[in-house]
């Protein structure tokens, strides 16, 4: 792969800006692949364990403090991590074999969601206790993240990483389909203290994956040999490749501003809506079905182009600010599945072009960067967005951060029009006003 700079080496937002020219895999295509599904199968299960520890963990502090500004500290404690140490994670993982660091990693996560169930089902528990638990899983998730990204690459190979990273994030959308529901049962009928519990449990299932996988099956990707100044190599070869920053810019802005939904979904059920944990669980799940849909349509895409990820940003930003002013419960509601297709399309197609347009020996560094903008910027965010939620009502509060994401994401498309030296044409295809991103002398042609 190249790793030169500068906007001659960066694609541009058009039908040519695939960031690789294979043929189009199923949907399902990397689920052959005996090591990808065992990868797959271990993390169905242990995904659907953390949403429910996030919904109960939610849920806990704001029964514990009544203040939607806890719940973002709580979240900014978990990123905060990432924020800190984000890209020396990514060194590691270049440097370090995935599949025995993801050994240590998940089993570490597993032990902290039994250590908050035993403080919860003990009766014991506070809202410090919380704080502290999901700053350590934070610390985990730094090399985690990262190195699960990283490593899918070994268990497919190239021709079908876009698809796998689609189905990774499919799986994920999956849990988050089916956590929140029966946390909100769990908690309703018999408390937080179970759902942490079925968390920490729950990390069995990717450690036997992964004891399982044929290593002999793995894709040889080369690793990094120990050397100084690593951290600053990985940030100049970001540095010089625009169609690798302007992505990680505009997820940072969406990740910071318009990713709020822990606060945001919290305080819709608790203030405005004046339900319990089972609406909470219900809205999450509406949002993580859309999330679902729009994982499978990545899958089936089976490419990344950059004027998807731009165009589904500006569509997320616009749907999150008509959702902040829903006057009723069920438009809320179904507002909800729209913005789970048009953030995970942002999230996954984001993923998907940088992983394959990154050099093996960077991918780590590259991805880690990536993870802390996306969530480190969380930190930072969370509160601000929470004392405006506290402040201002919660409506106000989303429709803050669905507008942050509308104009980073017209911004950036801006900027890639720019570096590609491209123009804006519309037109009509099939009855329909089309949209496309065109060389300034093809514009020129055609005039």
């Amino acid at each position: 792969m190249s790793t030169g700079s500068g906007a001659d080496s960066a694609p541009a937002p058009t039908a040519h800006d695939s960031t690789a020219r294979t043929k189009k895999p199923s949907t399902f295509s990397s689920l052959k692949i005996r090591n990808y599904r065992l990868f797959f199968t271990g993390q169905v299960v242990s995904n659907t364990g953390t949403w429910m520890q996030r919904i109960a963990q939610d849920w806990l502090v704001l029964s514990l403090t009544g203040s939607a500004m806890a719940v973002g500290i709580t979240t900014a404690l978990q990123f905060l991590p990432m924020l800190l140490f984000g890209l020396y994670g990514g060194v590691l993982v270049d440097r370090l074999p995935k599949r025995p660091l993801l050994f240590f990693t998940q089993a570490a996560m597993g032990l902290t969601g039994l250590s908050l169930a035993i403080l919860t089902l003990t009766g014991h528990v506070q809202v410090w206790h919380v704080y502290l638990t999901a700053f350590l899983m934070g610390l985990v998730t730094v090399v985690d993240n990262p190195a699960r990204q990283t490593f899918v690459s070994e268990m497919v190979g190239k021709d079908q990483l876009a698809n796998a990273v689609s189905l990774n994030s499919a799986n994920f959308q999956s849990a988050r389909l089916i956590g929140p529901a029966v946390a909100g049962v769990a908690i309703a009928a018999v408390g937080s203290g179970y759902a942490f519990l079925f968390n920490g449990l729950s990390f069995i299932a990717p450690l036997a994956s992964l004891a399982l996988m044929r290593t002999s099956e793995l894709h040889k990707v080369e690793i990094a040999p120990r050397g100084k100044g690593q951290l600053k190599e990985g940030l100049r070869y970001v540095a010089g490749r625009p169609d690798l920053i302007w992505p990680i810019v505009l997820v940072g802005f969406i990740g910071t501003f318009g990713f709020n939904f822990p606060i945001w979904l919290s305080a819709f059920a608790d203030d405005v809506f004046h339900a319990g944990p089972g609406t909470y669980g219900l809205l999450n799940s509406l949002m993580a079905a859309g999330s679902l849909a729009g994982a499978l349509l990545a899958a089936r895409r089976g490419t990344a182009r950059l004027r998807i990820l731009v165009g589904a940003a500006m569509v997320f930003g616009l749907l999150e600010v008509v959702a902040a002013m829903a006057p009723s419960f069920w438009l809320f509601a179904v507002l909800l599945v729209p913005l789970g297709v048009f953030g995970l399309t942002v999230n996954v197609t984001a993923n998907s072009s940088i992983q394959m347009a990154t050099d093996p020996l960077m991918r780590g560094r590259v991805m880690a960067l990536f993870m802390m903008v996306f969530t480190g910027g969380t930190p930072v965010g969370a509160p601000l967005v929470g004392w405006v939620t506290d402040t201002y009502g919660v409506r106000v509060g989303m429709a803050m951060g669905g507008l942050v994401a509308l104009l980073a994401a017209t911004a950036v498309g801006l900027m890639l029009a720019r570096v590609g030296d491209l123009r804006v044409r519309l037109g009509w295809h099939r009855g329909h006003p089309h949209v496309r991103f065109v060389p300034r002398e093809q514009m020129a042609t055609a005039a």
